[in-house]
């Protein structure tokens, strides 16, 4: 069974940085890939970035990409997702979901095999 706890998410002013953490165990990192997705306010849910199991591929969205940055710590079986630059358009719950890799690239979440909680993450002045 697939087991994710995102935190680090809050209120931020634009151009502010905010640092995501996806805990999951040693297996699911070694077996799937990770992303993170956001969902805004009355938009569709959005594949912001995912890393290859084993960190070996990464993929951003065009709206993050030089902003944002996904890494892991294998010692503390995270994934982070580093957000600089903050806009008010990057406002919304983001999560971490764990699946095959090109699922998280071509946007097929129905697809993945699990989901965190969520985090709120709100860029306003």
């Amino acid at each position: 069974q697939v087991q994710l706890a995102e935190s680090g998410g809050g209120l931020v002013q634009p151009g502010g940085s905010l640092r995501l953490s996806c805990v999951a165990s040693a297996s699911t990192l070694d077996s799937y890939a990770i992303g993170w997705i956001r969902q805004a306010p009355g938009k569709e849910r959005e594949g912001v970035s995912c890393m290859s199991s084993y960190g070996g591929l990464t993929h951003y969205a065009d709206s993050v990409k030089g902003r944002f940055t996904i890494y892991r710590d294998n010692a503390k079986n995270t994934v982070y997702l580093q957000m600089n630059n903050l806009k008010p358009e990057d406002t919304g719950i983001y999560y971490c979901a764990a699946g095959h890799y090109s699922y998280l690239v071509d946007g097929k979440h129905n697809y993945l095999e699990g989901w965190g909680q969520g985090t709120q993450v709100t860029v306003s002045s």
